[in-house]
């Protein structure tokens, strides 16, 4: 009888021991928001108070990058710590196996209350993971935030948590709430990709309503968390899926497809202001987290643990980045691989233009984009998506032309002897057989017809291979079970 007391006093002392030291996670992911589309990244249209003060008080990273700019492939690398053609699941909509290791389930397992609050789209592998899960929109209303302070106050007070607050904010079609007009369509500033006509605006003032609503519920469940005196232990990563569905962004290898707003509030371990200009792959926040709890290194990821940078944000940690599309409404395979300075894409499927996904080209601001094009009223850098063919590589110098304007593969005679070009060239390649990737002959073709009726929910022109999934990247090789990390 006193052994069995003394056993059960160990475990509670254990779980209190564990509740107190183990630090709680909160990842806030947007749904289709660009880097610089918070003001804390310098985006001075755009309303986000709360998330520019977890910033104020934290570390606001400048290069961090996404595997794919695709949704649930680039969820799915965030929750295993592994490329989109490592899961098995490279293309949108796409599952991997049931047996794929995610981070809430290697937390669960060691004793975490896991949940997930608003968008799933990620397969059931991950559902293995979650003590709870809220997808249904009843629930977490149109933004798919009305749960997560609801989630802060039911959670069991004895066990450290994992919670995964997913929005549909600011993913189209844009809904009426209580943000709706926060954004004067009159006084935005339009990139210079995109045509500075009415419909543009309204459509960008809109788009910004609902980033101002993904910001309000973050500053709701911070409020929470300082109520039940637990902030100071949790750390709150705030980030994105891919970029803004809008033409030159969502779907592709550029900055504003795939570099992410990245921003990690810890003040357990840092306070105050400070910036991380590192490069940071969205693979590296699992064995971050698992670091940062205290458990032994996990296989199965590719990524490494940046918590040197958590600790000191000046400190070094990647030379390469490497992001990938493939399939997304249309038949694409392009890889990408950048280093401090320089980035390179190499695509496999040049003849066809780059107009963006199918929610981006039933857009208002196509449509500014089509008429232009159709009056000839467009800047080439406007007319850069509709290209075709288009150029197989691409080159970038980041310090002179940190958007990815001016494709010096076309724009500087000899760029193909360049030492930095080749350079790049040669570590894609590494990464490709390395990591087990491939160019399957049978890819997913098209599913949609590339001209569609812009600006026409309705209108969506199916294809006679609608439906019809390709060979996946990696499969070949069965990339599935190579852990490689390739270069870094």
């Amino acid at each position: 009888m006193k052994k069995i007391i003394v056993i059960i006093i160990s475990i509670i002392i254990y779980s209190c021991e564990r509740n107190e030291s183990s630090p709680n996670f909160i990842i806030f992911i947007a749904d289709d928001v660009s880097w610089d589309d918070l003001r804390c990244y310098g985006n001075n249209d755009v309303k986000t108070p709360n998330i520019d003060n977890l910033a104020k008080n934290g570390i606001i990273f400048k290069n961090t990058y996404l595997t794919t700019s695709s949704c649930s492939p680039s969820r799915n690398s965030i929750l295993t710590g592994r490329y989109p053609h490592n899961t098995g699941a490279a293309e949108l909509h796409t599952e991997p196996p049931l047996e794929m290791i995610s981070i809430p389930e290697i937390l669960k397992t060691k004793g975490y209350y896991s949940l997930l609050a608003g968008k799933f789209h990620m397969g059931e592998y991950a559902r293995k993971g979650f003590d709870e899960i809220h997808d249904n929109r009843k629930i977490n209303g149109d933004g798919g935030e009305k749960y997560w302070t609801k989630a802060i106050k039911k959670r069991p007070k004895n066990k450290p948590f994992f919670m995964w607050f997913s929005s549909y904010d600011a993913h189209r079609v844009w809904g009426e709430n209580q943000f709706s007009g926060t954004h004067n369509p009159n006084t935005i500033k339009v990139p210079k990709y995109l045509v500075d006509n009415n419909l543009t605006r309204v459509d960008l003032s809109k788009y910004y309503d609902e980033i101002s609503r993904f910001d309000f519920y973050i500053g709701e469940v911070v409020k929470e968390l300082k109520k039940q005196n637990v902030l100071e232990n949790t750390m709150i990563i705030v980030m994105a899926d891919n970029g803004r569905p809008f033409p030159h962004s969502k779907t592709r290898l550029n900055d504003q497809g795939v570099k992410t707003p990245f921003i990690i509030n810890y003040p357990k371990l840092n306070k105050g202001n400070k910036t991380s200009t590192s490069l940071i792959s969205s693979i590296d926040i699992a064995p971050t987290i698992i670091e940062l709890a205290k458990i032994n290194k996990i296989d199965n990821f590719q990524g490494e643990s940046f918590l040197d940078i958590i600790k000191k944000p000046e400190s070094p940690f990647r030379n390469y980045i490497f992001s990938e599309h493939n399939w997304h409404d249309y038949e694409s395979h392009q890889r990408m691989v950048r280093n401090k300075n320089y980035l390179y894409i190499r695509n496999s499927r040049p003849l066809f233009s780059q107009e963006g996904p199918l929610d981006a080209i039933n857009s208002m601001t196509y449509l500014d984009l089509k008429n232009g094009k159709k009056d000839n009223t467009l800047t080439d850098l406007q007319s850069e998506i509709f290209l075709k063919p288009r150029s197989s590589e691409e080159f970038y110098d980041l310090n002179k032309d940190p958007y990815q304007f001016d494709n010096l593969i076309i724009s500087e005679a000899g760029i193909y002897k360049s030492e930095k070009y080749n350079e790049l060239k040669i570590i894609l390649d590494e990464w490709i057989k390395e990591t087990g990737d491939n160019l399957p002959i049978n890819l997913t073709k098209d599913w949609y017809q590339r001209e569609q009726e812009p600006y026409n929910e309705s209108s969506l022109l199916k294809t006679e291979y609608h439906g019809i999934r390709g060979e996946m990247p990696g499969k070949l090789t069965n990339a599935i079970n190579n852990n490689n990390k390739g270069p870094f």
